[in-house]
């Protein structure tokens, strides 16, 4: 039996980013995955594969709507949807690649099958052929991220009412599209296909979409993708969803009450994730979890059995791929005796429609729970020199700051590649900076960051550029 310091079970961002560090600390680690490719979802079905769809979409949603305004004449252009695939699955394909490199790189074994607690800290690795391998660890860490969640009544065949998984695989584009769920894994998937043309119908438990978002985010994404074709149906509760011979059929209650019906050749079924504990042996070990499928860790991510941890989607917090992964490297640093730590406030959230959207720190709506005393400035991007040069003029900057100390307390974006710019945010709030600090830092012109500037110079009450 082969003998480890440090077992990862799961090799997404936060499991394979872990093996890493744990290595370089001196560690002899083992990843184990359950599928071929390394990556976990992030990488294979979630992350990586849905940004190369959207940058895909819009490139044909550009070459569509506004090449003609920047003058540039071309034949109108079409969509070769099985080369637009091909491009994602290669994408896909490169960026695993580079974590089989990272593995060897690092001297970090990979056994490819499924791990299970036959004891704390010994673990049966099952491959595709039935083969068990045991292996011994003094730690064990359970990365295994969260799959798709469904609701009642709703009937998923994976071909007509399918999710955010065998959406990346369709093999035309429909012209019908029914979306439950107004939250960022359905807005992303939804745009792509309505850039390509299908006429996609959104239906929403909560009367604003990204409702975990700044309202105002929300409300100006809404009115920047009902342009291009989307339609939003709000406050509205699912009952049932089927297949009915080539359609899909779903049923929703209104905010009156009242019964509707919508049809589409296919449902996608994006109402958020769970926690994939399942099949791990924890029974054995005598580690719980909540209904949600979640495991409950102390600040040092420990479970409830000593030498066995827990990172990523598995434990509370926002399933983001860089949340795991700040996890992975603090966790690797306190098994090796160090002292890091991790400011879940300054974990940015992004969406990744056009326009973007990015945010980090308190919503408006949380100061105001809190009674909290502040401030805010927001500048909008139809006032952006560059900006207007690029055609990208939807959306605004928002900035919540201290009534009395101007301390940065939240910042909310909407606009073009908001997505890269929220990084300042964090980067000054991480500091504690001041909406008057930004305001005074040079901000290269023209520039999309200096909206941000003018945004903290109008939460001072000295914007310049009124408009």
């Amino acid at each position: 039996m082969n003998k480890y310091d440090v077992a990862v079970i799961g090799s997404g961002p936060g499991g394979y980013i872990c093996a890493i560090r744990c290595a370089q600390l001196g560690m002899k680690v083992v990843l184990i995955e359950k599928y071929n490719r390394l990556g976990g979802t992030c990488l294979n079905v979630g992350c990586i594969p849905s940004k190369a769809l959207l940058d895909s979409s819009e490139h044909f949603h550009n070459a569509l709507h506004t090449f003609k305004e920047h003058g540039i004449d071309i034949n109108t252009p079409k969509v070769n949807f099985m080369q637009m695939m091909a491009r994602k699955n290669d994408v896909v394909k490169q960026t695993t690649a580079g974590i089989d490199y990272l593995m060897k790189k690092n001297k970090i074994d990979v056994l490819h099958g499924t791990g299970a607690f036959e004891t704390r800290n010994i673990l049966n690795v099952t491959n595709a052929d039935g083969l068990v391998t045991q292996i011994e660890a003094t730690k064990v860490i359970i990365a295994t991220g969260s799959k798709p969640s469904t609701l009642a009544g709703i009937e998923l065949d994976k071909k007509i009412v399918i999710t955010s998984t065998e959406i990346l695989n369709l093999t035309a584009v429909p012209k019908e599209m029914v979306l439950i769920g107004g939250g960022v894994i359905g807005l992303e998937l939804g745009s792509v296909y309505a850039r390509l043309g299908a006429k996609v119908k959104v239906i929403e438990y909560a009367d604003t979409i990204i409702s975990n978002m700044d309202r105002t985010m929300g409300k100006e994404l809404q009115k920047s993708l009902t342009k291009i074709g989307m339609e939003f149906f709000l406050s509205h509760k699912v009952k049932f969803a089927k297949t009915k011979g080539e359609k899909a059929i779903v049923i929703a209650d209104n905010s009156k009450g009242e019964e509707v019906t919508f049809e589409g050749d296919i449902c996608l079924v994006a109402v958020g994730r769970k926690a994939y504990t399942e099949g791990l042996g924890l029974e054995k070990i005598g580690l719980a979890t909540d209904p949600r499928g979640k495991i409950a860790v102390n600040p040092h991510f420990e479970t409830s059995v000593a030498g066995v941890y827990a990172i990523g989607d598995v434990i509370d917090g926002a399933m983001l791929a860089h949340k795991s992964e700040e996890e992975g490297v603090t966790l690797a640093e306190i098994i090796a005796g160090q002292k890091p730590h991790i400011n879940y406030l300054l974990i940015p959230g992004v969406v990744y429609t056009w326009p973007e959207v990015a945010s980090v720190g308190y919503t408006e709506e949380q100061l105001k729970a809190s009674g909290t005393k502040y401030k805010v400035g927001s500048f909008p991007f139809k006032a952006s020199g560059r900006a207007r040069a690029s055609m990208d003029t939807d959306g605004l900057v928002k900035v919540l700051a201290d009534a009395t100390t101007d301390e940065l307390l939240g910042v909310h974006m909407i606009g073009p590649r908001v997505a890269d710019l929220i990084a300042e945010a964090v980067v000054a709030m991480e500091f504690r900076a001041s909406a008057e600090d930004i305001s005074r830092m040079s901000h290269a012109h023209p520039t999309y960051t200096e909206a941000f500037k003018e945004a903290c110079l109008d939460a001072t009450g000295k914007r310049m550029l009124n408009m």
